[in-house]
């Protein structure tokens, strides 16, 4: 018997909507599904979007400030170099290295069995990644896994001391 590719969806916004869901693999549609319908159906998440835009725009704006100012920082506070990359990546680079290493202390000190010496060297492994970019791929790492993910950086990641680079 097929798995069904057609799932009728009642929205917390109150429509009933129709969705062909034939473009995902069929063990993962029931579950889609149900993620749908936690969600306002499509015309009704699209008129909220574009009649908040502008109050997101600079709620989000005022977020990203907050964050960056946080990361830079923390950047000086823990004597962490400037990361290189492409100048659209810098910032998203510095942020996200500020909340993977807060959340690396946090699950290898805090609530982990680390201590500060342990944590001293992971800092300074850190130092050595300087490619924005690398530090934007591990946006969605957990924290826990740092060590592992820092001992795999390769040496196009690391900075380096030559000036002529």
């Amino acid at each position: 018997m097929a798995i069904r590719t057609n799932w009728t969806v009642e929205h917390p916004c109150g429509h009933e909507v129709d969705h062909d869901l034939s473009d995902r693999p069929a063990d993962r549609r029931a579950g889609f599904a149900r993620w749908l319908a936690e969600r306002d159906c499509p015309d009704c998440w699209k008129a909220a979007r574009d009649a908040d835009s502008g109050s997101r725009q600079e709620w989000l704006a005022a977020r990203r400030a907050e964050e960056k100012q946080a990361a830079e920082d923390w950047a000086q506070r823990f004597d962490m170099p400037p990361l290189d990359g492409p100048a659209k990546a810098l910032a998203w680079g510095e942020r996200t290295r500020h909340q993977l290493m807060a959340a690396a202390y946090t699950a290898l000190v805090v609530e982990g069995a680390w201590d500060e010496a342990a944590w001293a060297e992971q800092e300074d492994k850190a130092r050595s990644i300087t490619r924005a970019g690398w530090w934007i791929d591990q946006r969605d790492s957990e924290g826990c896994d740092l060590p592992e993910l820092l001992d795999a950086a390769g040496e196009g990641d690391r900075g380096t001391q030559n000036p002529f680079r």
